[in-house]
């Protein structure tokens, strides 16, 4: 076991497949802070951290991804986890947002904070479903034309809706709703 984790008291547990045993009712493991990724074969982070914190409400959860994306961070946290770092940190980062949710604190990785921050910034600036719907049209390079007949809408519709996103959003052109709805995670490209 890495030196770091002995000098705070951790014990190395299972992996994401072997989990589901141990926690059943009649598990043994009652680990006081779970290390979670969002990504896992089977149940997915942010599920497990649903179950864990309904099952286990004195085990937090750290959740530690590549994903530092504004769906998946309100997702998890809002499911219950205590802490979100990236996978990107360094070690030591890694050791001090252990202790921190050991401690019972709550850890966030800078660029998570910023994420939030924008979140509490902007609460009524968030797309409807329709909205979001268009956005994802917009995304894949269809016009106003192309988006209405997708949609059955008017075009005076559509051209409604993609200036009341680019006022949401705070942009100005085309290119950049693109790029704003992107990394916020309003929409997902197509690889």
């Amino acid at each position: 076991m890495p030196g770091g984790a002995r000098e705070i008291g951790l014990s190395l547990f299972l992996s994401g497949a072997e989990l589901g045993p141990a926690w059943s009712p009649d598990g043994e493991l009652r680990p006081d802070v779970v290390l979670m990724d969002i990504a896992m074969p089977g149940l997915n982070g942010i599920e497990a951290t649903r179950l864990i914190r309904e099952q286990y409400p004195h085990t937090r959860v750290l959740v530690l991804s590549q994903h530092g994306e504004r769906q998946y961070v309100l997702a998890v946290l809002q499911a219950g986890a205590s802490g979100y770092t990236l996978k990107r940190a360094l070690g030591s980062d890694l050791l001090q947002a252990l202790r921190a949710v050991a401690r019972g604190e709550t850890y966030l990785h800078p660029e998570v904070s910023t994420v939030l921050v924008e979140e509490v910034r902007c609460p009524g600036e968030t797309p409807t479903p329709r909205e979001k719907e268009i956005l994802a049209h917009i995304v894949h390079g269809e016009t106003n034309p192309q988006i209405a007949a997708s949609l059955s809408l008017s075009i005076k519709t559509v051209e409604w809706h993609r200036n009341n996103l680019m006022s949401k959003l705070n942009v100005h052109n085309a290119a950049e709703l693109v790029r704003t709805a992107l990394q916020r995670g309003l929409v997902v490209a197509d690889g």
